[in-house]
């Protein structure tokens, strides 16, 4: 997707928080005011239910008075229609006052309590008053008429009332004047508010007028940095709308495509000779607009005005255009003509080399057949010649000479030596045509045991001769066990015999990783050593640093190592001085590769 612009986002951060402070100069003071006028409202109407409470109290008692004094003037003989009128309409009052009453103070238990009160007494009263009017004016016992003159709590607890309401009147009318000092505070504090909110706005504005002018001067800098790289980039580049019309092109894309005289809004199918006409570029070049897909090295031929066929990789990507509404793509052409040359010169080559390989293996396989063969066959003849010459020095017995008898021995030595040599070529062949059977090797068993092979026969063919060992730990590791067996047998007799001359001889065998994470071995001896400018020639078959009187050997020992670590993807080589011992070095994988033949002769 399009990164936003910097410049874009923060013109969206102003105008978001514009908006807001709008919102709140609209908004903020209106709930403010809104807020102080319902609580000033309450107040009043708090106010006003006081003195309905007032009203109605003083009504009642007035109702109470009106009927008790008509009563008492009955019972003194007074009976005439106003007298009536009087108690009929008290009569008819008083509950209504009562009642209406009880409704105003729900809200106050203690007012509640004292007009129960008051209810009860009135009760108490009517009834006594009920009394009277029941028998004929004047002739009412004067001691009813006494327990209502002498009796009469009505005005107390009507009093209470009064005060208890005019308290709250007091209390109330005391809150209704502080809201409405707030509401009018509050009310200068919005106009306050409003003057701050609407100077930050003309700030914020008078910002987002500068940012934009900034804005627009980056953005015409960056079009004219991007349409001067367009200019000089020699990739041929092209911008495409949804109609596959060329809105812009590089002079590169002019060059390539022979659009000397394109205008602006031209259909690409005019460029190139034909070049863009295939339905799959088309149609790939039309779903990078309309489903946002990148187009990924597509390949295209074109051929140029001087009749050369190019080679060309396609890649194109949606995009936009500060100065456009609609999306376009951006098309690159890349000229890849050399590249598709020497891939198929590359590929003709591996070919070409392929064959070789096959050759080489071949001619290989056939040495090593050959050697085989020959080995075998020369067997016979030399057993022939070592069972004769012994046949000849017992047929001879006492008659032997001292020439004669060195004859029969150099013949007799030269026999062994050559099946010994017959012996270790057989070896080799079968180093390089036998299959790897991996499996866990313990290396440092595999050690041990040669080590005390190697010291039983020195103990029996050197008895004054000692050897000092050093032996690292050493890993398990994936391998042909018979192979990696020869490896450590070679180099580790190579060690004892080579450091004869050293008393004691010191063989040292190490261990580690390198930085590729493979195992490295090392075999070191403080023996006779070599001259490092014959190196090339250790590992070579039957190639020999030291005369065979000096010490013995067939010289194919090494030559099998090489080949037995080749075979498991390993190297060795060897760093030494004359005099001053010798270390052989060799590593091994740490995921064995697949067996592989051995290709070199």
């Amino acid at each position: 997707m399009p990164q936003t612009p910097a410049p874009a986002r923060q013109s969206f951060g102003l105008v978001a928080l514009i908006g807001a402070l709008v919102l709140l100069i609209v908004v903020g003071p209106f709930w403010v005011l809104r807020e102080a006028n319902r609580r000033s409202v309450d107040a009043a109407a708090i106010v006003n239910h006081t003195h309905e409470i007032d009203a109605t109290v003083h009504g009642l008692m007035y109702d109470l008075r009106n009927r008790e004094s008509a009563t008492v003037a009955y019972a003194y003989g007074h009976d005439s229609p106003a007298i009536r009128e009087r108690l009929a309409e008290s009569q008819k009052e008083i509950p209504i006052n009562l009642a209406r009453l009880t409704q105003l103070t729900r809200d106050n238990p203690e007012q509640q309590v004292r007009i129960g009160k008051l209810g009860s007494i009135i009760e108490q009263r009517g009834m006594i008053m009920e009394t009277i009017l029941a028998k004929p004016a004047g002739q009412a016992d004067a001691r009813d008429i006494e327990w209502l003159l002498d009796r009469n709590p009505l005005r107390f607890i009507g009093a209470e009332i009064l005060e208890h309401e005019q308290a709250l009147l007091k209390e109330r009318t005391s809150e209704a004047t502080r809201l409405s000092e707030r509401s009018a505070v509050l009310t200068w504090l919005a106009m306050l508010l409003q003057l701050l909110l609407l100077g930050a706005v003309a700030v914020l504005l008078r910002l987002q007028w500068r940012n934009r002018r900034v804005a627009e001067a980056a953005a015409a800098r960056s079009s004219a940095r991007a349409l001067s790289v367009l200019q000089t980039v020699r990739e041929p580049m092209a911008v495409v709308d949804k109609d596959l019309r060329v809105v812009l092109h590089n002079p590169a894309f002019r060059e390539v495509f022979a659009a000397t005289d394109a205008e602006p809004g031209t259909p690409i199918s005019a460029f190139g000779g034909g070049t863009w006409d295939a339905p799959e570029t088309r149609q790939r070049l039309a779903d990078v607009l309309a489903r946002n897909r990148e187009l990924w090295d597509h390949e295209i031929t074109h051929r140029g005005e001087d009749g050369r066929e190019r080679t060309l990789l396609v890649n194109a990507r949606r995009m936009a255009l500060p100065d456009r509404v609609d999306e376009v793509a951006l098309v690159t052409a890349n000229d890849v003509t050399a590249q598709k040359a020497a891939e198929l010169q590359v590929r003709e080559l591996n070919r070409q080399l392929m064959g070789k390989v096959d050759q080489v293996s071949e001619v290989n396989r056939e040495l090593e057949a050959f050697s085989y063969s020959v080995s075998h066959d020369l067997r016979a003849p030399l057993r022939h010649i070592g069972g004769f010459a012994d046949k000849l020095g017992r047929h001879l017995g006492e008659r032997n000479d001292e020439k004669t008898f060195h004859y029969l021995n150099t013949i007799t030595t030269s026999a062994r030596r050559m099946s010994q040599l017959i012996d270790d070529l057989l070896v080799y062949s079968r180093l390089g045509r036998s299959a790897l059977r991996l499996q866990p090797v313990d290396m440092q068993s595999a050690v041990e045991e040669i080590r005390a092979m190697l010291d039983a026969t020195n103990a029996h063919d050197r008895p004054g001769h000692r050897i000092e060992w050093r032996i690292a730990p050493l890993p398990i590791m994936v391998g042909d066990e018979n192979m990696l067996r020869q490896v450590w047998q070679n180099l580790l007799s190579n060690a004892v015999k080579y450091s004869t001359g050293s008393e004691p001889a010191v063989i040292e065998v190490g261990y580690g990783r390198d930085s590729s994470g493979d195992h490295r071995f090392e075999v070191k001896d403080n023996g006779v050593g070599f001259d490092m400018a014959y190196a090339s020639k250790l590992f070579g078959v039957f190639q020999r640093l030291h005369s065979v009187a000096e010490f013995e050997g067939t010289g194919i020992g090494l030559a099998s190592v090489r080949r037995v670590l080749a075979r498991h993807g390993g190297q060795i080589h060897a760093e030494s001085e004359p005099g001053k011992g010798a270390r052989f070095i060799f590593t091994l994988p740490a995921s064995p590769d697949a067996p592989q033949p051995d290709t070199k002769a």
